[in-house]
């Protein structure tokens, strides 16, 4: 789950960049999703992805 401080540090990253249409936005927030489900490693879950650690636990 998000902390109130990664999610201003994620927000802040959409912030910096200038998009030239709406579908850059959309696009990037989808790429950012992705990244945080998939290629986001956390020790906290023993070295897996959130997906990884959920589909293990199911």
């Amino acid at each position: 789950m998000y902390n109130e401080w990664t999610f201003q540090r994620s927000v802040k990253a959409f912030w910096q960049n200038e998009y030239q249409t709406n579908e850059q936005l959309v696009q990037a927030i989808e790429e950012y999703i992705h990244f945080y489900n998939f290629e986001r490693y956390q020790q906290r879950l023993n070295g897996l992805s959130p997906m990884e650690y959920r589909k293990k636990a199911a």
